[in-house]
Parts: structure tokens; C-alpha cells; sequence
């Protein structure tokens, strides 16, 4: 059985969650970097049919793929979805609105096309929306599509965000099954910025089968290899979400969330390297046992310092964070490699 075979196995095991088609499997607001001004933000995630990869088996590490919609939306759902979405917007006065599908926003099987223009027509009019970023799959990334987008926001910024995960074309194969290559990645990037889209990259954090050094090296080697194809790096720590190949893992006591102290170096390392590159995480989880974490003493404050120089890019906010646990975590990057990825302590 491959990798996407018992990936599959555990998708079918699993079952989707029934609610109304016509309103969004989740919204809600935070703050993100604006031309290097800290803005208002709206994130919606649409219920849709699915990302086509995930239901044919997908990523190790992702459940996002229970979100969608046990049967496929209608285009009144879609656009019944934004506007409940938009709700939370009330007290707004500017934001970015980011639109995710669990899937990709620019696949037409998922967001219609003409819907798809309805939906950007209404942000374009919204003068209080300064940008909107939607996630995709490379291979959605086309001429046509770019230009559908961007004909529509003439006056709003528009940025694609893509998750990369890894510039290895084995890591990403072989540990996460993301199901495209490096090149198409980098095809994307080229023709969107050919259109003055802006690009981000999601990049994934430990995924399974690599130590803690293992997954800190190939960040470190994946940045240096997208710094001058992205305008945005996001680095994911990877997380054990429910119905996933990672979770399977955990349970047999196979995979440990990445330390904290593991992205703070890190994004330090990185943010030294290219100081013009916003470079930014959000350690989703942490502090808990299936999200990164160090010790319980200092995974909350740790996770709000990364969060407080992902809006500053103030690398100097990380410098000076300690624990005792700091020992423990360098000890475990010198000898995890001999458990080939399985944790020393949990």
C-alpha cells in the first residue's frame, strides 16, 4: 500500500459533518502586514465540494478536507456564505479579506467561474477591502484565471497563497503526498508576478518521517530557495488534526509537533538572511500536545513573541526568549536523527 493509498484508507473511515450549505465552514478576524502596516483582517473559509486532492487521499498532515460541504453548494449558497461572512466586517473601518476553500478558490469546480467574478466584483466594491488573498494549487494558477481575477480588482490589491510546504520535491512526495512538484510552484509564482500579483508561500514545518533538525534544515533551505520568488513566507508548524495520516502517527507515539524553539531560531536565522522578506508564522495549537510546544511554562509566551514579531518583523522580539526547556530541545536535536523522526519526549 503507498503513502496516498492508507492516506485514503483513513479519509474513508472518517465522516463529514452535515450543515447548512449556505453559510461559511469558518470566519473570523485578526491582524496581518500590509505594506508593512499592521491592518485589519477577515479570514472566510468557504464550504465547497472539496479540495480535489485531499478527497482522492491528499496531504498527511491535513483535515481541512472534513470541511467541506457533504453535498456541493449551490452559487446562491456560495454567495449567501459571503455575506454572512462579511458580518463580522461591521466594525472594520480597512482589511484584507483572505478566502480559503479548504481546497483552492480558483479551481472552477470548486468556485465557479462566474461566481467566482460575482464574489470579487462585490470586494472590489467594498472600499474598505484593500486586498484579497486567495489560496489555490498551483496548477489552478493560469493566464486566464490571473487575468479573470485581476480585470475585476482594478482598485484592490490581490495576492495568491500557495502551500509549498517544502522547495524538496522528495520531502514533499514522500513525507507530505502534496501531489505537485517544485516546478509547478515556481511556474505559478513567475506568471502571477508577470500580472503584479503578489505570491505567498506556505511552508510546513516538520511534517512526518524528518527529525527536529531535519525539519528546521529544510525550511531554512526552502527559504533560500523562494526569496526571490515570493513577496510572503508563512511558516506552518505542523499540527495532529483529526482524520489524518500524522494523527495516526501521534497515537502510536511516531510523531512530535515541532518545538517552538525550532521556528524562533528559525525565523531568526532566516529574517537576518533576508531582511526584506516578510517572513511570518502562527503557531497554531501551541502549547498543546497535538500543536507545537515546548514546556508548559513558556509554550504560551514563546507562541506570542512569534506572533508579535510576525507583525513587527522585529527579529529582536526573539532574541532574548528562555526557558530551561532550551537544554532539553538542544539535546533533542542532537539525537532524534537516530529515532528517524520519532519523538524523544513528547
Amino acid at each position: 500500500m503507498n503513502l496516498n493509498d492508507r492516506i485514503l484508507e483513513i479519509r474513508q473511515q472518517q465522516r463529514i459533518k452535515k450543515a447548512p450549505n449556505n453559510e461559511p465552514a469558518a470566519v473570523w478576524t485578526g491582524r496581518d502586514l500590509l505594506q508593512g502596516e499592521v491592518t485589519d483582517t477577515l479570514t472566510l473559509i468557504f464550504k465547497t465540494s472539496g479540495c480535489w486532492w485531499g478527497i482522492k487521499g491528499g496531504c498527511t498532515m491535513c483535515g481541512f478536507v472534513y470541511d467541506r460541504a457533504s453535498t456541493p453548494p449551490s452559487a446562491e449558497d456560495l454567495l449567501q456564505q459571503y455575506e454572512k461572512a462579511l458580518e463580522r466586517s461591521s466594525g472594520l473601518q480597512e482589511f484584507i479579506v483572505k478566502i480559503f476553500t479548504s481546497g483552492s478558490f480558483l479551481d472552477e469546480k470548486e468556485i465557479d467561474a462566474q461566481v467566482r467574478e460575482t464574489l470579487l466584483n462585490k470586494m472590489e466594491a467594498d472600499e474598505r477591502i484593500k486586498k484579497v488573498l486567495v489560496e489555490t494549487r498551483p496548477e489552478f494558477v493560469t493566464e486566464d484565471t490571473l487575468t479573470s481575477c485581476t480585470e475585476v480588482l482594478k482598485n484592490t490589491g490581490f495576492e495568491i497563497a500557495i502551500g509549498l510546504e517544502t522547495s524538496s520535491d522528495v520531502i514533499r512526495k514522500r513525507s507530505i503526498n502534496k501531489g505537485f512538484t517544485y516546478a509547478g510552484f515556481s511556474r505559478a509564482a513567475h506568471l502571477a508576478h508577470e500580472k503584479d500579483v503578489t505570491v505567498k508561500a506556505y511552508l510546513l514545518l516538520k511534517p512526518p518521517f524528518l527529525s527536529e533538525t531535519e525539519g528546521m534544515e529544510d525550511i531554512i533551505d526552502t527559504v533560500d530557495d523562494i526569496a526571490d520568488l515570493v513577496d510572503t513566507v508563512s511558516i506552518n508548524l505542523c499540527n495532529v488534526q483529526r482524520g489524518t495520516f500524522v494523527e495516526r502517527l501521534w497515537e502510536r507515539n511516531q510523531y512530535r509537533p515541532p518545538w517552538l524553539w525550532s521556528i524562533v531560531q528559525i525565523l531568526i536565522e532566516s529574517k537576518k538572511k533576508y531582511p526584506e522578506l516578510v517572513i511570518t508564522s502562527d503557531p497554531v495549537g501551541a502549547g498543546s500536545k497535538r500543536g507545537p510546544h515546548n514546556c508548559r511554562e513558556c509554550s504560551h509566551m514563546v507562541a506570542d513573541a512569534i506572533r508579535d514579531y510576525s507583525l513587527t518583523q522585529n527579529i529582536a522580539i526573539l532574541k532574548n526568549l528562555n526557558c530551561d526547556c532550551k537544554e532539553e530541545w538542544e539535546k533533542v536535536l542532537e539525537l532524534d536523527g537516530l529515532t528517524f523522526g520519532c519523538p524523544i519526549k513528547s
